[in-house]
């Protein structure tokens, strides 16, 4: 776990640390109001910005070799990079860069949140075979349904998965893993990318069978405890991530990350029935150790599945 928090009103001071803390850059202005403020929370290769500026402040970067999404909160944020002007507002949330690219820009008076992640999980989320490179081809989210969406992401890691993590320490790796594969599920729903209109070809459609599912059921059911994506499940058959994702909607009804999912339920479902309340164990340290962070989603996830909530499940097979 990481954190860090800046404030100050010296530009100097202010352009040395968004260069230590982002890549190398100039920033310049005019302000009458120099305070920054900026705070980070990190775990795992996620990292979660919180930024302020009470003035105007034009910037030119290099490449920051990570997925950068940017959700404003108040002010603007004007992307300048090679001629452009495309300005982003309050409740937007948008990619500021590819990861290898250079950007320059102007922030207006603005409050947001920068979250960033290594660029090789969204390949590794993917359908794309081979472990492909999946870019980003577009700033903004394909519609507004797909804003609020990807914004919520962004929320939910900011306001709870982090906070968790610190919280739960024995339970931070596989919390942190899960969320960081949803964000980038989620950024690849949203933003238009490379992997967009692929389809299932002939070896995929015949790789899809019930061996497939009987086996990336296999795999998921021994790592269900560890941290296990979509291309890892198809590594062990082997067999494409199309395939399996194929084969869980055509004999399942599902997908492969969610059945991996009914199986943390259930794992999490049996160690709360087993569990002995006078040792400490609570609903939130058993959610976190399954790679639930959010405590409602959680509790709704159980009611539905089990029919009572995980705190009336708590210590009643010892009771």
């Amino acid at each position: 776990m990481e954190s860090l928090h800046f404030s100050s009103g010296n530009l100097e001071a202010t352009q040395e640390f968004l260069s230590s803390a982002y890549t190398p850059m100039r920033i310049g202005g005019r302000p009458a109001d120099t305070r920054a403020r900026i705070s980070r929370t990190a775990a795992g290769g996620l990292s979660v910005d919180r930024l302020a500026f009470g003035y105007t402040m034009a910037y030119d970067a290099g490449c920051l070799g990570k997925v950068c999404l940017v959700t404003m909160h108040s002010g603007t944020i004007a992307d300048t990079t090679d001629g452009r002007h495309e300005v982003f507002g309050p409740g937007e949330t948008f990619l500021l860069a590819p990861h290898d690219r250079p950007y320059a820009g102007r922030v207006h008076e603005a409050r947001y949140t920068i979250t960033m992640f290594d660029p090789g999980l969204l390949a590794r989320v993917s359908s794309l075979p081979g472990g492909d490179e999946v870019r980003i081809t577009g700033a903004r989210p394909v519609d507004a349904a797909a804003n609020r969406r990807l914004g919520a992401a962004v929320a939910y890691l900011r306001d709870h998965v982090l906070d968790e993590v610190s919280a739960s320490p024995d339970g931070d790796r596989l919390l942190v893993s899960t969320a960081a594969q949803h964000l980038a599920a989620t950024v690849l729903a949203t933003l238009p990318h490379t992997a967009h209109g692929a389809q299932e070809g002939p070896r995929d459609t015949r790789d899809a069978g019930g061996d497939t599912l009987r086996r990336a059921v296999e795999f998921i059911e021994a790592h269900a405890h560890r941290e296990i994506t979509l291309a890892d499940i198809a590594a062990s058959i082997p067999v494409s991530p199309r395939a399996v994702q194929y084969a869980f909607r055509a004999h399942a009804g599902t997908t492969p990350l969610g059945h991996l999912r009914r199986v943390r339920l259930a794992r999490a479902h049996a160690e709360l029935l087993a569990a002995d309340p006078g040792d400490g164990t609570t609903v939130s340290t058993v959610a976190a150790r399954w790679g639930f962070a959010h405590q409602g989603r959680f509790a709704a996830a159980h009611r539905r599945a089990y029919g009572v909530a995980p705190s009336v499940a708590l210590g009643t097979r010892r009771a």
